[in-house]
C-alpha cells in the first residue's frame, strides 16, 4: 500500500555510462565472455598459493589472473619498479607511458617483436587486495589496447578499463579498492588514512556489479558478501532499481 519505488544510488548520467559501457564491451569481446566469466573471490579457492610479498609469489598471482581473464601470459613481461618512477627510463628504454601517481603501468612496444609490459610499484606488493586489482586493471589494458580494441587517447579509456574488470569477474577487488580506510603506525604514533585506487567511484562500481549480476540472472549472489559496506549498499540499491525497472518493462502490454 505504501510501497516505495527503488531509487538510483548514483546519477542517471553515470548509470547510463555503465549501461553503454557494458554494451561496448559486449560488442568488443562478446556478451558470452561476461556471462561465462568466473566471479573471482578474495579467498584461497581462487588464490591458493602462499603469498609472502616476493616476486615469485607475485608471478604466481599474475599467472592465475591471466588465466581467469583469458590472457596469454607469454605475451607479457612483468616488471616491478621502485616507487621513484624516474628509473623506468633506464629499465624500459623502448616503451613509454604515463606514471603520475599510478600503482601500475602498461607499456606497448613500438617494436612489435617485443612483448607488452605490465609494471608494478614495489609498494603494491604490500597489499594483496590492491595488487590483484592493479594487475586486473593492467591486464585490461592488454586486452583493450594490446589487441587494438580501443584507442589509448580515448577520454574514457581508463574508466572503461576499470569497468572491464567488473565485466570479466574482478569487480570485487577493484570496487573494494576504490576507497579504503587504512591503519598505519610506527614506533611513536599511529593513525588512519584514506587510500583510493582506480578511476571509478564506489557508487559506480556498485551499479556496475549490479548490472553484472542482473545480466547473468543472479538475484542475490553470495559473492556480494565480500564487498565493503559502502559498495555493498550501492550494489543492493542498484539491484533493487534494476529489478524494478525490469518488472516494469515486462508488465507493459500492447
Amino acid at each position: 500500500m505504501f510501497g516505495f519505488k527503488p531509487r538510483l544510488p548514483l546519477s542517471e548520467e553515470d548509470a547510463q555510462w555503465v549501461e553503454q559501457g557494458f554494451d561496448r564491451l559486449s560488442r568488443l569481446l562478446g556478451r558470452r565472455r561476461m556471462l561465462e566469466a568466473q566471479m573471482v573471490l578474495p579467498d584461497a579457492a581462487y588464490f591458493p598459493d602462499p603469498y609472502d610479498k616476493s616476486e615469485a609469489a607475485v608471478e604466481k598471482m599474475f599467472l592465475r589472473i591471466c588465466q581467469y581473464m583469458k590472457v596469454e601470459r607469454n605475451r607479457i613481461d612483468l616488471e616491478i619498479f621502485p616507487d621513484e618512477t624516474r628509473e623506468l627510463s633506464e629499465i624500459l628504454p623502448y616503451w613509454r607511458g604515463s606514471s603520475g601517481g599510478c600503482a601500475g603501468l602498461y607499456f606497448h612496444p613500438k617494436d612489435e617483436t617485443h612483448k607488452m609490459v605490465v609494471a608494478l610499484k614495489q609498494s603494491q606488493l604490500e597489499d594483496p587486495m590492491a595488487l590483484v586489482a592493479t594487475l586486473a586493471h593492467e591486464l585490461g589494458h592488454v586486452i583493450l589496447l594490446g589487441d587494438g580494441l580501443m584507442d589509448h587517447t580515448g577520454k574514457d579509456m581508463e574508466p572503461m578499463t576499470d569497468l572491464l574488470t567488473v565485466f570479466l569477474g574482478f569487480g570485487i577487488f577493484n570496487a573494494n579498492c576504490a576507497a579504503r580506510l587504512l591503519k598505519w603506525e610506527d614506533d611513536r604514533k599511529h593513525g588512519w588514512s584514506m587510500k583510493s585506487l582506480g578511476y571509478l567511484p564506489e557508487e559506480v562500481y556498485g551499479y556496475a556489479l549490479a548490472k553484472f549480476a542482473h545480466e547473468r540472472g543472479e538475484v542475490k549472489p553470495d559473492w556480494s558478501s565480500h564487498l565493503t559496506i559502502n559498495v555493498r549498499d550501492y550494489f543492493k540499491k542498484s539491484m533493487a532499481w534494476l529489478q524494478s525497472k525490469s518488472k516494469a518493462a515486462n508488465s507493459i502490454s500492447f
